[in-house]
């Protein structure tokens, strides 16, 4: 089962100084699965890296990409369609965080690698109880 990384472990991962860096660095290193992210929490965070890390940070992220370290999942209609809902029932999660739990769902993770407790652990999704959070 594939490993679902939010924003914020993405921009942790770039940014040495970040606080969730070494968590992320060795939650990212030890597991084994292949790492996943969305196609709304790329812009997101080459945005972020991009204008606080520089040109040559976002242009890592993006090689991770084109390398097949970072795969992108894609949102299906049925995600869209379940972001929408979880925006107007959990209003205080924006749209990128509304996708990230649409497509956990679709694939029935277990686990989303999140720099976001207050956000994500608020979810209740509809496989399971609640997600793990990581790292």
């Amino acid at each position: 089962m594939p490993v679902l990384l939010d924003t914020g472990v993405l921009y942790a991962l770039a940014d040495r100084d970040d606080a969730w860096h070494g968590r992320s660095v060795d939650y990212v290193g030890s597991v084994r699965e292949p790492l996943l992210t969305t196609v709304t929490a790329i812009p997101e965070a080459a945005y972020l890296i991009r204008d606080r890390l520089g040109r040559a940070a976002e242009q890592r992220l993006i090689r991770s990409i084109d390398d097949r370290e970072l795969h992108v999942e894609n949102l299906t209609d049925a995600d869209w369609t379940r972001s929408a809902e979880l925006m107007r029932s959990y209003p205080d999660i924006g749209f990128v965080d509304a996708s990230v739990i649409a497509v956990a769902e679709r694939l029935r993770l277990a686990s989303i690698a999140t720099t976001d407790r207050r956000h994500f652990a608020a979810i209740r999704p509809r496989h399971r109880e609640a997600f793990e959070l990581r790292p």
